[in-house]
């Protein structure tokens, strides 16, 4: 590949943090991430209250993988003091990375620029963007209609999730639709489908954006179900959510590895079972690739070394 790639990923949490980290050291490639500011749980929650700033949470765990090199700054970037009796008082549960873009926030006036100045801090890879600069609240309509408000609340409730939508206007960041539309590449995922790929794509702007761009769309789909939120869904069921919320789907990637007997019985324990493929034929191309690791404590991870293998594979076919 002479001329620079560029890729999107669209998405938040740790999954999308997984592919940034692996595609970080493809080279001739250009990167940027949009992610989602829904997030209102934890500390992230705590101090979008209390300052009215978007959530900062994923974009913090976006920006520590697309870091250059791990460094002092970065440990920092992720420490979180401790709260040993939950009262969540003071600086207590609260992420110092969280603090950081906070009062970055309050020195530059903005919270975009407080982003693009810790990126340059963390000599970050690629551009880091915020899907919109308001603070927003994510609601989720239920199957039996009942409407679950905040994207902390929404996989707490014992039912089926029909949509995800905001009650105001959203906007997104100009930066946002231009990257979509400039790509070779969309990535969407890894990660919650309702709580961290669709609160961005549910933008209009976003929406827009990707049906008009002539990037290959691709999604690269979970291993496991997320309790409270995918529980009993198929490879199928995670892309008619995204289909159903204006995404548009040009391919799929599944992991095809062999998940040892124990490590699912822990999973299962805890009410996540593997996606499974449920048809033969699609009306999106399906690519079955080696991407999963099992760490020590036995948890299923997303290897970041197999993930730039992949998305290099997908680069060369464009």
């Amino acid at each position: 590949m002479s001329k620079k790639k560029k890729v999107v990923v669209i998405g938040g949490g740790h999954g999308q943090a997984a592919i940034c980290r692996g595609i970080k050291n493809i080279k001739h490639i250009n990167i940027s991430a949009i992610v989602t500011v829904a997030d209102d749980g934890g500390s992230t929650g705590r101090l979008r209250r209390q300052f009215h700033i978007p959530a900062m949470g994923d974009i913090r765990n976006v920006m520590l993988a697309l870091a250059a090199s791990e460094t002092m700054m970065t440990s920092l970037m992720n420490y979180r003091f401790d709260d040993p009796e939950g009262k969540e008082e003071d600086i207590a549960g609260h992420n110092l990375g969280n603090l950081i873009l906070t009062a970055l926030t309050q020195q530059c006036g903005s919270f975009l620029d407080a982003v693009q100045m810790a990126g340059k801090v963390l000599n970050v890879k690629g551009d880091i963007i915020p899907a919109t600069d308001q603070v927003i609240e994510l609601y989720a309509r239920m199957d039996d209609d009942v409407i679950v408000r905040g994207e902390a609340n929404i996989p707490n409730r014992s039912n089926r999730i029909r949509s995800v939508f905001y009650e105001e206007e959203v906007h997104a960041d100009p930066d946002a639709v231009e990257a979509i539309l400039g790509a070779n590449l969309v990535i969407y995922g890894i990660g919650s489908v309702y709580t961290s790929i669709l609160p961005n794509i549910i933008i209009p702007e976003i929406q827009q954006a990707l049906k008009e761009t002539s990037a290959k769309r691709v999604y690269f789909c979970n291993a496991m179900t997320q309790p409270g939120e995918t529980d009993g869904y198929c490879l199928e069921d995670h892309v008619d959510a995204l289909i159903r919320h204006g995404a548009p789907v040009d391919a799929v990637v599944a992991a095809d590895n062999p998940i040892p007997d124990e490590v699912l019985a822990r999973y299962e324990e805890q009410g996540s079972a593997p996606v499974y493929i449920r048809d033969t034929d699609h009306p999106y191309e399906m690519i079955n690739e080696d991407l999963l690791s099992i760490n020590e404590e036995k948890k299923i991870r997303h290897d970041p070394l197999k993930i730039q293998n992949a998305v290099s594979r997908l680069l060369e076919a464009l």
